[in-house]
């Protein structure tokens, strides 16, 4: 069985709007909706979890009305202090009615762009593996600075890849990397597959998209405002998505 787990508990400070940034409504539909409709028809998603603040919670499940046709959402999980809490916190709630050789894949609701053919390259290559991670290659010449100020290394950027959404994690050794790392040390965590990773997982990357990008400041909001606004095919753009999709599978 293969869950998503959707994180939507952030507060979205960066992107510097009134509300999370998740639940603005672009081209007619709250930017949530658009990665919750994706994993809602794909065929092998089976269920999704949602962690999201409660005051939200009303208003989430009025657009899982239209974006959830499948009938795929099982429940809400609480957001913790930072995202790997919140992750955890999902993991339990999923745990209670799966069991430890299922997948749980877990994407963020700031990636509205996410592609079917995205989820089923990290599915298909998690066979046989712990893990998935998607990512893209360094383009830069990178350095490595200790006090951010003077250059201390030059790095191989040909060794260096950036980390992407949607990773996919056997439930029952990923359950157990976050628990190992109670109380303190999760709280020092930025990126989904470093409990994995620490915990010796058997993790795989495969090519990530670089248009399956996270919005995070008002720059990128304004981004997939015109992705959004160019591929319109309705008046009120609830189409505009899918012909971006039909383009990027």
């Amino acid at each position: 069985m293969n869950i998503a787990l959707v994180l939507s508990g952030g507060t979205g400070s960066r992107a510097g709007t009134d509300i999370p940034k998740q639940y603005i409504e672009v081209g007619g539909r709250a930017i949530l909706s658009y990665s919750v409709a994706l994993l809602s028809a794909h065929r092998d998603i089976d269920r999704i979890h949602i962690v999201a603040a409660a005051p939200w919670r009303e208003a989430i499940t009025d657009w899982l009305a239209d974006c959830d046709p499948a009938k795929k959402f099982r429940g809400f999980s609480e957001p913790g202090a930072n995202r790997q809490l919140s992750i955890y916190n999902g993991l339990l709630d999923i745990r209670a009615c799966a069991d430890d050789a299922d997948r749980v894949l877990i994407h963020d609701a700031a990636r509205p762009l996410l592609t079917a053919a995205m989820v089923s390259a990290c599915l298909a290559a998690a066979d046989g593996h712990d893990g998935v991670l998607p990512v893209l290659p360094m383009k830069d010449t990178v350095y490595g600075s200790t006090d951010g100020k003077t250059i201390g290394s030059l790095l191989d950027r040909r060794e260096i890849f950036a980390g992407q959404a949607p990773e996919v994690f056997r439930l029952g050794p990923y359950l157990d990397a976050n628990r190992r790392l109670l109380p303190q040390r999760i709280l020092e965590i930025n990126g989904s597959t470093e409990p994995a990773v620490m915990a010796g997982m058997d993790m795989v990357m495969i090519p990530g998209d670089e248009r399956n990008f996270k919005i995070t400041t008002g720059g990128d909001l304004e981004r997939f405002r015109r992705i959004v606004e160019e591929g319109k095919e309705g008046t009120d753009g609830s189409m505009g998505i899918a012909s971006y999709r039909r383009l990027q599978a």
